[in-house]
């Protein structure tokens, strides 16, 4: 680990609001320092706000992120993931330049939805980023509730969403036996446990802020929805989706090499984006509750 810096960094902290439904750059901070609690308050108070939080120009290694990781809460694990060698709870996703598989999580999803007490946060850190295209876009889910229309809403009230990996994770889904001598430049397991379902009402309040969103997506992770007819189940869904996915909610971050960005699974869904084809890609991850 880098030898540590006491100067008091929080005077030359800058947060610039994206021009989306979401985000914001976070400037004259060295995460590679201890950061004092002021600092993490403030950038905690940032998170709560923009959902969204990127760190340009940071030169940083894995112990540096684990470090910060831990400012915002605890290590989650990736279940689906291996960590890197002599890690436990970093994870690589890695893309090479030859590489034609489908990209990796190119549908929108809140990470782990499909678990009991499902993780705050997902922090990525940009090693190799290629010079055009791997944008990851981001869907603003308080401003999804907040504008949607109310006879929407009315249908969604009380309703309690089914999550599962089943389709992703299962030996059967997306990156199951099917995947397995894929060429893939970085390594996802797949498992039985992923059919197992949990579930989380579509309408709830952030555990830390209490402002009310919307919690998941059709095609990420949300299965079913209880309590309703199979007709009028894939409307539903089909019309969330459909109003989600709209243009005034999103915002579509570019990243640059030395940026970590850290998201609000709570608050947003998220995808990736490919177009950066004979270019490699690398990022380091950290999951946090």
């Amino acid at each position: 680990m880098k030898p540590l810096n006491n100067n008091n960094q929080e005077n030359d902290m800058l947060i610039s609001k994206s021009n989306g439904a979401c985000g914001a750059r976070i400037e004259g901070i060295d995460l590679s320092q201890e950061l004092s609690s002021e600092q993490v308050e403030q950038l905690r108070a940032a998170w709560l706000e923009h959902h969204v939080l990127a760190f340009p120009n940071q030169t940083l290694d894995d112990d540096d992120l684990e470090r910060f990781s831990q400012y915002f809460g605890t290590f989650a694990g990736d279940p689906y993931f291996p960590p890197i060698e002599g890690r436990e709870y970093v994870a690589e996703l890695r893309r090479a330049a030859d590489e034609t598989t489908p990209i990796f999580a190119e549908a929108w999803h809140s990470d782990w939805s499909f678990r009991a007490d499902p993780p705050a946060g997902t922090i990525l850190y940009g090693i190799t980023i290629p010079p055009v295209g791997g944008n990851t876009d981001f869907i603003n889910l308080h401003k999804v509730l907040e504008d949607m229309p109310a006879d929407l809403r009315e249908r969604l009230e009380g309703k309690i969403a089914q999550h599962s990996a089943k389709l992703a994770y299962a030996p059967d889904g997306l990156y199951g036996e099917r995947e397995k001598d894929a060429k893939r430049g970085m390594k996802i397991l797949y498992s039985e446990d992923a059919y197992h379902v949990e579930t989380h009402p579509i309408i709830r309040k952030h555990p830390e802020s209490g402002k009310e969103g919307v919690f998941g997506t059709i095609f990420g992770y949300i299965v079913g929805i209880e309590d309703t007819t199979p007709e009028e189940e894939q409307r539903l869904m089909e019309d969330l989706y459909n109003w989600q996915t709209r243009a005034e909610f999103q915002y579509s971050h570019e990243w640059e090499p030395g940026m970590l960005v850290m998201w609000d699974n709570r608050s947003v869904l998220h995808k990736a984006n490919g177009g950066y084809e004979g270019h490699e890609r690398v990022l380091h991850r950290v999951v946090i509750n």
